[in-house]
């Protein structure tokens, strides 16, 4: 029984039975058999009805709100956010379908005609996370469906309505049957449906862990997996950067949704001679934060999705402090944490430095680590000096040279004084342990096609 614990009060919020053999066989079956006609829909018609999918899912905010809020306890003023970078990038996609699917040509000729075809895989698993439920499933299911595959679904424990509420507005949309299709499952029926052979590739966001079992599951088959995994995003704040600025979207980037995001900011690195007014700036706007009920409007820093994460946050940071760390922010300015609910006050460590697990592995909550450097290179060598690569940002007023310490940093998406922002037009990826494979922008699309030659010679 999947049980789904919201973290506002601990209390069951949903219940659902995980499916059956039969019922994971019957959607295995029906995914594969619908592969084909699907196929040979073209693609104007694909994108219309795509358009109407992603239109009836856009209808019924209020509802997928309220919901998102009390599954994941993200503040209810910030989750019509997510809608918007839902129809945003659903719609990029849809517009851009065309250039990312028009076929390759070689050669054209009196002779000669000889291109290269985009052919869908066949059925995607799409294994989407509760952080980001709908932003993270809409960069899978959407060039998935437009570029001719049939998707399967399978949402976190802690967001099964997410899924179900994709599906209601695919069945409104009289999205063709079988298409689209979603299961609520446990770790050993997600395993199996991966190495089935009606599979065709698999889109997972989540842990590294969880990206490693996910690479057990395939096995040897010969078929493709995009894997977008932790992160341990850095940015560097320059001496001669626009300060209030980088400070007010450093602290929103570390803290949004409790800082629950895989490109949110854990790391900082602060050029010396602004370092203490920074701070200073840090520490004003973060305890200004309202810690609380998320359903309430005026709160903007909700509880974590659940008490082992909140045991880990707080272990991690407590593990810092007694390395030698302070956390400049007054805890006491957040009541609602109590040291034992899912209701995590905000903090910001300095006196911090790599040899602590605080500044090294993915803490995935409302806390950052703040570090001194004396100049570009120092700041640089920290920025590499992690497993993961997800996105790095740094703040300056000089372009050039922001251009410049981007090739330089080891990362998927390197800003300039922006964090935590996905454009639907550029590459999602990272580097080392944060994955493989791309989502968003045209070259998303390449992953859920083969490439298909062909060579015609007139005689």
């Amino acid at each position: 029984m999947l049980k789904t614990v919201t973290p506002i009060d601990n209390s069951i919020l949903v219940e659902r039975e995980y499916a059956t053999e039969s019922e994971i066989e019957t959607v295995l079956q029906n995914a594969y058999e619908a592969r084909n006609k699907w196929k040979e829909t073209s693609l104007n018609e694909r994108k219309e009805i795509v358009r109407n999918f992603v239109k009836c899912f856009l209808s019924n905010d209020t509802e997928i709100v309220e919901n998102l809020c009390k599954q994941i306890g993200r503040p209810i003023n910030q989750c019509p956010g997510e809608m918007r970078g839902f129809e945003e990038r659903a719609n990029y996609m849809i517009e851009n379908a065309n250039r990312a699917l028009e076929d390759v040509v070689s050669r054209k000729d009196y002779e000669f005609d000889n291109y290269i075809k985009k052919e869908p895989l066949g059925t995607i698993f799409v294994i989407a996370p509760w952080n980001y439920p709908f932003n993270t499933s809409v960069n899978s299911i959407v060039p998935s469906l437009l570029s001719g595959n049939t998707v399967i679904l399978k949402h976190s424990s802690q967001t099964p309505l997410c899924a179900e509420q994709l599906f209601d507005a695919a069945t409104k949309a009289s999205l063709p049957k079988n298409i689209f299709q979603f299961l609520h499952l446990d770790h050993s029926s997600t395993s199996k449906i991966i190495s089935d052979h009606r599979i065709s590739h698999v889109l997972f966001t989540g842990s590294v862990s969880g990206g490693k079992e996910i690479k057990k599951s395939i096995g040897t088959r010969f078929i493709g997996a995009g894997l977008e995994l932790g992160g341990k995003d850095p940015a560097y704040v320059r001496s001669d950067c626009n300060l209030e600025h980088a400070i007010e979207n450093l602290v929103d980037g570390s803290y949004f949704n409790s800082g629950q995001s895989c490109c949110g900011i854990e790391r900082i690195y602060v050029d010396e001679y602004i370092y203490d007014k920074f701070i200073e700036g840090f520490k004003s706007i973060t305890e200004k934060y309202i810690l609380g009920n998320p359903l309430e409007e005026n709160t903007n820093l909700g509880p974590v999705v659940r008490m082992n994460a909140a045991k880990y946050i707080r272990s991690q940071v407590s593990q810092a402090l007694n390395n030698g760390a302070k956390n400049i922010i007054n805890s006491n300015k957040f009541k609602a944490d109590d040291g034992i609910n899912c209701y995590v006050g905000p903090s910001a460590l300095i006196e911090v430095d790599h040899s602590m697990e605080f500044m090294k592995e993915e803490t995935f909550g409302p806390t950052v680590g703040i570090m001194k450097v004396k100049n570009e290179k120092d700041a640089i060598n920290l920025m590499n000096d992690s497993a993961y690569g997800l996105t790095a940002s740094v703040w300056t007023s000089d372009k050039e040279f922001a251009q410049d310490m981007g090739s330089k940093v080891e990362t998927g998406t390197f800003f300039m004084n922006r964090c935590d922002y996905l454009d639907p037009g550029l590459a999602w990826t990272g580097v080392k342990d944060t994955g493989i494979g791309v989502t968003l922008s045209v070259l998303g699309f390449d992953h859920l096609t083969r490439a298909k030659s062909y060579h015609i010679r007139t005689i």
